[in-house]
């Protein structure tokens, strides 16, 4: 059994959270990001990896940042101090949000203890970065996966301690990616704890130096679909994009979040980008920059998820008419 600092914020992280500690493993701390305002009234609410942490009794560490000569300075110091005056053999993070100064893997990385290692989504060096999953989907790509890493003080480039592949199915979503990955993340976590507990070490690889991507954060503002890009490329994205962001468009002064669509074989000449050329029983077929989007879920605002031919009648839609005025 090995004593473990777990850092991490969503529920990707509490999948991993949940595994190790299932696994037998003594969860002597947990990191994770302060109380955010979330919901109508805005109330605080604490992370799924908080909420995880506090019905299992375990102590935990909320500081805005890590570095001590930042903003939050005092909060760093505390939760130093704290890491400093704890035993532990190791400390794993996932999708924690805030950086790792050099003070924490100084801490971590002292002789006996396994250092920092990192739970990341993707098949390293592809897609460091923090949106790993909707940029794999976005892309077009076919596999990703989750890559166990010995974390170092740069952006997901230490070596990887293990790595496994899993396909990237023609109709995936960031929200069911994200729970393949997350479950698959617990087990290859557990693996590698027992791989340094049996051992006393983790076997590691560098990382390839070809074949970097990065994995920018998602903005609000990448939501808007611009129906000039091919059909293709729209299909990814709204892909990606559901949950969150969710994509969208305006139509008659509403904002319309699309959350399926499908590619076509229609003609890819059929019209303006953005014009309806038919409404079907099984959705809308809107012209792209190149090809036919079949649009299957919209939700006009205040409104359900709803098929989208059956929305489409609701606001009296028709053939002809363009998605964007």
């Amino acid at each position: 059994m090995l004593k473990v600092v777990f850092a991490g914020t969503p529920e990707f992280a509490k999948t991993a959270l949940n595994s190790i500690e299932s696994a037998g493993h003594q969860i002597i701390l947990v990191m994770t990001q302060p109380d955010r305002p979330a919901g109508r009234g805005m109330s605080l609410h604490a992370s799924p990896v908080k909420q995880f942490a506090l019905d299992k009794n375990i102590p935990v560490l909320q500081p805005n940042s890590l570095k001590i000569d930042g903003r939050y300075a005092a909060e760093a110091k505390a939760a130093l101090h704290y890491l400093e005056g704890i035993d532990f053999d190791v400390m794993v993070v996932a999708a924690y949000g805030l950086i790792l100064p050099k003070e924490v893997f100084d801490i971590a990385e002292r002789q006996g203890r396994a250092g920092c290692i990192n739970i990341h989504a993707s098949l390293l060096p592809r897609w460091r970065g923090a949106a790993p999953i909707h940029r794999a989907i976005e892309a077009g790509d076919s596999v990703t996966g989750i890559s166990i890493m010995q974390m170092d003080l740069g952006l997901d480039t230490g070596p990887v301690i293990a790595m496994k592949e899993i396909a990237i199915q023609e109709q995936e979503t960031t929200a069911s990616l994200h729970d393949d990955l997350a479950l698959l993340g617990g087990q290859m976590i557990v693996e590698a704890l027992a791989q340094f507990e049996k051992n006393k070490t983790l076997h590691n690889v560098p990382q390839d130096l070809v074949g970097v991507t990065y994995a920018n954060k998602i903005l609000k503002d990448e939501a808007r679909i611009n129906w000039t890009e091919s059909a293709e490329k729209l299909d990814c994205k709204i892909r990606a994009f559901n949950p969150f962001p969710g994509t969208n468009f305006e139509k008659d002064g509403q904002v319309i979040k699309v959350w399926g669509a499908k590619k076509t074989q229609l003609p890819a000449n059929a019209g303006t980008p953005g014009e309806i050329i038919s409404i079907e029983n099984d959705g809308i077929n809107v012209v792209t920059g190149f090809g036919v989007l079949l649009l299957t879920e919209l939700q006009k605002p205040g409104g359900k998820r709803l098929p989208a031919g059956q929305l489409a009648k609701t606001l009296a839609w028709t053939p002809g008419q363009c998605l964007f005025n």
